[in-house]
């Protein structure tokens, strides 16, 4: 079951910003003065030393919060890595990047997977000239990804995005004004910054 509940409070659990507030928001501001604290009573209290399961749980659930997907999914893209050739790792990572709502989210389409899993969900998006409506949709390399109709670019949030100069694209994205395009296979790179992937093999391989 994905999760729907209070969403800094499990950014402050891992200690980090899991890109579910949008950046710029007030909610996203108080998460990050409250980063380092954990949520509860207790929460400026020592924390306890994890063993080494709890850190691969800790590191698995980091990365099923960040995508946004549940576990059976996480589950399911960890066996399908697993029966590649080479590192399961780089494959668990490419599934998980080359998701279609993941990919609206790198191209500065959204300000967080969550929205832009509802603009997909809400069929605002296509690939090439058809309208794709799964999130989970696993993009090809050559693949366009643009809004489906004028209105959407229009909806005052995505304009406001569309308009960010700071945005800086993976390597293995191109965008050119409301079009992108995936244009080589993604790689672990941005994921190992802020998940130790390791940590997530050797809890589904028990």
């Amino acid at each position: 079951m994905r999760y729907t509940g209070a969403r800094n409070r499990i950014s402050r659990r891992e200690g980090i910003d899991l890109g579910l507030k949008t950046p710029g928001s007030k909610s996203h501001a108080r998460l990050l003065r409250k980063i380092n604290i954990t949520p509860g009573q207790h929460g400026t209290k020592k924390k306890r030393k994890r063993s080494e399961r709890g850190m691969q749980l800790r590191e698995k659930q980091k990365l099923r919060y960040i995508f946004g997907v549940t576990e059976k999914q996480c589950k399911n893209y960890f066996k399908t890595a697993k029966e590649k050739t080479g590192n399961t790792a780089f494959y668990l990572a490419k599934f998980l990047e080359k998701r279609l709502d993941n990919i609206v989210y790198r191209l500065g389409f959204a300000p967080t997977r969550a929205a832009a899993r509802q603009l997909v969900s809400h069929r605002h998006i296509k690939i090439n000239d058809n309208v794709v409506s799964i999130a989970s949709y696993q993009v090809q390399v050559g693949e366009k990804i643009s809004f489906s109709s004028e209105k959407t670019i229009k909806i005052p949030y995505i304009e406001k995005q569309l308009s960010n100069k700071d945005m800086i694209l993976p390597p293995w994205l191109e965008r050119q004004a409301v079009v992108g395009k995936l244009i080589a296979e993604p790689n672990e790179e941005l994921i190992s910054k802020q998940i130790n992937l390791r940590l997530v093999i050797e809890f589904y391989s028990r």
